[in-house]
């Protein structure tokens, strides 16, 4: 198993979620933290705590953001008009690796993101291969055509396992995939619960 692997797994069961839904998550059949005292009961978290939680969880959701790049981009939500938190997961789901994790060309966060590193990807006809890029709604991202035989395309693309959000739309034939608009945080399907408002909180205190 790989470093990553285990790294993704302890944040499930640091935080005694699922974050990804995925099946082989140790928390479908161990609820405890990782570690030989993972079984004692967890204490009862502060304000503070919660608010650190409820940041790890959606950072370490969106796969190998640093913490840098985060704050970043909460920064970005902070300054534009509107509701921050909405913002937040709005802004987190128009990079461009998110945006192929969403659109099924990958099985994993962690997968798309190396997808998009080896330039797999086109965005609105040219190559790209910078997973943070943010995506503008009516943009398109295509897999470039020497791509489309590879074995976890295949198999994501026909995964039973998630389904494609309504803000975006995907054409399978032609390995396609639009941007339709910056989701709501009600559209966005977590498989765990997010909590952007403490995030907020967190930043903002």
């Amino acid at each position: 198993m790989s470093k990553r692997q285990h790294a993704k797994y302890k944040l499930d069961r640091r935080v005694g979620e699922n974050i990804w839904g995925r099946p082989k998550s140790p928390v479908n059949s161990r609820q405890s933290r990782p570690g030989q005292h993972g079984a004692r009961r967890n204490a009862k978290l502060s304000d503070f705590g919660l608010q650190l939680m409820a940041k790890q969880k959606l950072k370490g959701f969106y796969g190998d953001i640093t913490e840098k790049q985060f704050r970043r981009t909460y920064d970005e939500a902070a300054r534009r008009r509107g509701n921050t938190a909405e913002l937040l997961v709005g802004l987190l789901e128009s990079r461009l690796d998110a945006f192929v994790y969403r659109s099924k060309f990958m099985p994993t966060i962690f997968s798309s993101r190396q997808f998009v590193n080896h330039g797999h990807v086109m965005v609105n006809g040219v190559k790209a291969n910078i997973p943070s890029m943010l995506l503008k709604p009516g943009d398109v991202v295509q897999v470039r055509e020497r791509s489309r035989n590879m074995a976890l395309l295949i198999e994501a693309i026909g995964s039973g396992e998630r389904d494609i959000p309504d803000y975006i739309e995907v054409d399978v034939k032609a390995m396609t995939a639009t941007f339709v608009r910056m989701p709501g945080f009600s559209e966005i399907p977590y498989a765990a619960r997010m909590e952007p408002n403490l995030v907020v909180e967190y930043y903002s205190s």
